[in-house]
């Protein structure tokens, strides 16, 4: 298999590094996070600008025909910088999922705004005492009249105060169902709250609220295959945005270990801590090989079993990877590697975030025992 990226994924790449260390530098991304949007306009215009937005996208949407091989390079240079806009949500997940599962009308009312940058989206999936769960329960879609009312409640939905609009999957009289939902539409309510690594979120409430015929993406019933898809693709995804935190994690203790003077000699030159910085190292370069064969999988494989059991395996090692390079960052970095003014404790938090996210270790091992 060929790890190395192509001539046009680096460029991309390097153009979107140079623009977040240029404009998105911690003290750029902590401003944004306190701000009442809770994150940075302009960084997402410049996502859309540099077409990043579009890569997933087919060509008779508007956008590059791209897959998750093709983000891996962007979405390390996000996990890097610690990038807290909804670009997974977004394009991994909602935008996907209108993209799979809409019709050519839909597509046409949706997507362009996605790929211009001018729409953010979120997929509500999650319910409450679910844990993981994909297959909706909670809510449940009827029947009304020509079009539909949902009712009931979506939790974590990451990105949710900031979308335009959202993807819903729902419970029907023929199975899950997907909808699609406007934010402000009347009976939507969210609670709106920051997860602990700084990103929006929010727990959806829907109280009666009608849709009409034309939200509904695909055949009634007929959306878990599009949803297990969905998620296996933005797991992939995420996979690669937790390498680039683990590599941003590894540099600045490295950094750390060389300048950091202890009994007269920088505390880089201890063999234990030596040895430590390697074992990192190590877990870093072992995730990014099972995010790229997560990436190669959910893009090619025509086997579903063959994609999830690649989607699950890298989550597992992602997830013990991010534990174990997150924790050994901040204890190398000693007391100071706890301080809010310390990038690498942000760094932390973001890597225990994507340990849990779409299924933590224990999750995924058991799903990966039922596929034999």
């Amino acid at each position: 298999m060929d790890f190395e990226i192509t001539e046009e994924q680096q460029q991309l790449s390097d153009s979107l590094a140079k623009f977040l260390a240029n404009e998105y530098d911690f003290e750029a991304r902590k401003a944004a996070i306190g701000s009442s949007a809770g994150v940075d306009a302009k960084a997402w215009a410049t996502f859309a600008e540099l077409g990043v937005t579009a890569i997933p996208f087919a060509e008779s949407d508007g956008g590059f025909g791209g897959g998750a091989v093709d983000l891996m390079a962007a979405m390390e240079a996000c996990g890097e910088a610690l990038v807290v806009e909804p670009l997974i949500d977004t394009l991994g997940l909602a935008g996907r999922l209108v993209a799979r599962t809409g019709s050519d009308a839909q597509k046409a009312a949706v997507l362009p705004g996605v790929i211009d940058g001018t729409a953010v989206m979120s997929f509500a999936y999650l319910e409450r005492g679910r844990r993981y769960a994909s297959a909706p329960k909670a809510v449940r879609a009827v029947r009304d009249g020509a079009g539909w009312k949902l009712d009931g409640e979506k939790v974590v939905v990451v990105g949710a105060p900031l979308a335009t609009s959202l993807v819903v999957s729902a419970a029907t009289d023929k199975g899950a169902g997907l909808f699609v939902v406007e934010r402000g539409a009347p009976g939507v309510s969210i609670n709106a709250y920051r997860t602990v690594d700084g990103a929006r979120a929010g727990d959806i409430k829907f109280a009666g609220v009608k849709v009409g015929a034309d939200a509904l993406l695909g055949s009634e019933g007929g959306a878990q295959e599009a949803i297990d898809e969905a998620l296996d693709f933005a797991t992939a995804l995420l996979c690669a945005d937790a390498v680039g935190a683990m590599k941003y994690a590894c540099d600045a203790t490295l950094e750390y270990l060389k300048t950091r003077k202890q009994f007269g000699m920088p505390i880089g030159a201890f063999q234990v801590l030596q040895h430590r910085m390697v074992d990192m190292v190590i877990s870093c370069e072992q995730a990014r090989s099972m995010a790229v064969l997560a990436a190669c999988r959910v893009d090619q494989a025509t086997d579903p079993k063959e994609r999830m059991r690649a989607a699950s395996m890298a989550k597992v090692r992602i997830a013990d990877a991010a534990r174990h390079v997150s924790q050994e960052s901040v204890q190398l970095h000693g007391g100071m590697g706890m301080t809010e003014e310390m990038k690498v404790s942000h760094t932390f938090r973001r890597l225990t975030n994507i340990a849990q996210r779409f299924g933590d270790a224990d999750h995924h091992l058991a799903r990966l025992a039922s596929l034999g």
